[in-house]
């Protein structure tokens, strides 16, 4: 009865009353509004576009990791073509936007993310990060290929850095289920019927080596074993097990490749966001404990109303709806994906609350902040 209970979804307890887009925080010009961008990235590092953008707070600032990093100049160690990319931000104040400072070369200009026998190359990304004794730690994807049903992503490993440049491989973490990560860092006494009973915990939500092809899956680790692979343990549908291959899905979506998952106090509730083609847009659920019961999806962002001729690019091979594309890129459609919750910003009351998250637009191949005010 208690596993049928947790497998099964229940309705949509969260209303979306408003999502609107507050500003674009990489690139030089805000396309949509031609005016200057938050961060004016190709003046001040270099870089002309990026995508994702998990972040976590580290030693009193947000830090983003972003992935597949586009210079304004030529390749360089430092500036390969899609490498990855790394800010912080001391801003407190989302609605006006967010500055973004990246993590730089020698030069001034932005850095990128170096693992040693680590590949980083198109694909290969960090999507989810945390702060732990002085680390940052980050989840990476690499190994990356193509086959005929389409992408896979490889396999995760779990890495730490001090700098935010130069990372050591802590472990290999899946070439399975749980390849895109979004962690959180949790105190374990305030979760019923949960077997850790105090310390903090890391819980992880992710998706699976096929490429947005998969259900969303939950591990956890206490935090200070979090480089001992040994201790990690997997949602079965009923408790936890030391064996991934026995990682039931939390619900029944196999759609889900960027997610980000985050503890809303205001709603009591935890929130996932991910992007989705059936039904095609950014949506979320929510549940009061981390392995549910999950309710059932509720489009937070829906491309066709809120982005497309707007700040994503309408192919002109449709129609010349719109002027926000990339140089060059005039007949490839934009696209959603990648909504990284910021949850330091949350804000709001017990029945309504406001929800800031990054997301990519592919083309402009940038990330814009988004705002999205919900009622429970």
């Amino acid at each position: 009865m208690f596993l049928t209970a947790i497998l099964t979804t229940f309705a949509a307890e969260i209303k979306v009353l408003a999502v609107d887009k507050v500003s674009q925080v990489t690139g030089q010009t805000d396309r949509q509004r031609q005016k200057p961008t938050d961060s004016q990235t190709e003046s001040r590092f270099g870089l002309r576009g990026t995508d994702l953008g998990a972040s976590f707070e580290h030693n009193g600032k947000l830090v983003f990791l972003f992935g597949d990093t586009w210079p304004t100049g030529p390749n360089t160690p430092d500036r390969p073509v899609d490498g990855d990319s790394i800010a912080y931000s001391s801003d407190t104040n989302p609605d006006n936007g967010l500055k973004l400072d990246f993590i730089t070369a020698p030069d001034g200009k932005y850095g990128t993310v170096k693992i040693p026998g680590v590949s980083l190359a198109g694909f290969e990304v960090p999507n989810g990060g945390f702060s732990h004794a002085g680390y940052m730690y980050g989840f990476y994807t690499t190994a990356h290929r193509f086959e005929q049903r389409g992408v896979v992503m490889g396999r995760s490993v779990l890495a730490r850095s001090k700098d935010g440049l130069n990372w050591v491989k802590v472990l290999d973490l899946s070439s399975n289920h749980f390849v895109n990560v979004s962690p959180q860092i949790v105190d374990a006494s305030k979760l019923k019927g949960f077997p850790v009973k105090q310390g903090k915990v890391l819980f992880m939500w992710a998706s699976g080596a096929e490429y947005r092809r998969s259900s969303p899956r939950l591990a956890y680790v206490p935090l200070k074993d979090v480089d001992k692979k040994s201790a990690y343990r997997y949602w079965d549908g009923n408790g936890w097990s030391p064996s991934e291959d026995n990682a039931k899905a939390l619900f029944d979506h196999p759609v889900v490749g960027e997610l980000s998952v985050a503890w809303n106090p205001q709603l009591g509730r935890y929130i996932m966001l991910y992007n989705s083609d059936k039904p095609r847009g950014i949506t979320l659920r929510s549940a009061k404990t981390p392995w549910g019961p999950w309710s059932d999806p509720t489009i937070v962002f829906d491309p066709d109303r809120d982005g497309y001729g707007k700040f994503m690019h309408i192919s002109w091979k449709v129609k010349k709806a719109d002027s926000v594309h990339d140089p060059g890129r005039e007949n490839d459609y934009g696209g959603e994906y990648g909504p990284y919750m910021i949850p330091k910003f949350f804000k709001g009351t017990q029945k309504n609350a406001t929800v800031y998250f990054l997301m990519s637009t592919w083309n402009p191949y940038n990330v814009v902040l988004m705002r999205a005010r919900l009622s429970r």
